[in-house]
């Protein structure tokens, strides 16, 4: 008998410990960029960054509505792929105009998501089912 991950679907997790999390790791970073005296920019733009995404995730969580509809379906999965181009589009932005800039809002950026990102797989897979 094989047990897998996937064979029991649980329902989606709540947002707001992963959100809260990431803008910790945010706010922590803003010193780190002051002690280093690493340019504010780079933190500005993570921040900026950060706050349109989860603008963006706010907007498309009211619009989800019955998730047998294949419209609403389509409409989250153009919003994931407009949150992702728009991140990379201001980070190249960003690059061709200042690179030490573009670097450090994008570790700051990435840190940030990947914080996030960590704790809303444990509290999927740490669900109960």
């Amino acid at each position: 008998m094989r047990a897998a991950i996937f064979d029991n679907p649980k329902p989606e997790p709540g947002h707001l410990l992963p959100a809260l999390a990431s803008g910790l790791v945010l706010a922590l970073a803003l010193p780190v960029f002051i002690v280093l005296d690493l340019p504010l920019g780079g933190w500005a733009l993570a921040a900026v960054l950060w706050i349109a995404v989860h603008c963006i995730d706010l907007l498309l969580r009211r619009t989800r509505g019955d998730v047998g509809n294949v419209a609403a379906s389509g409409v989250q999965a153009f919003g994931l792929f407009f949150k992702s181009i728009g991140v990379l589009v201001v980070l190249v932005a960003a690059v061709v105009a200042d690179p030490q800039l573009a670097v450090a809002a994008a570790v700051t950026y990435g840190l940030a998501y990947t914080i996030e990102l960590a704790l809303s797989l444990v509290t999927y897979f740490g669900a109960a089912s």
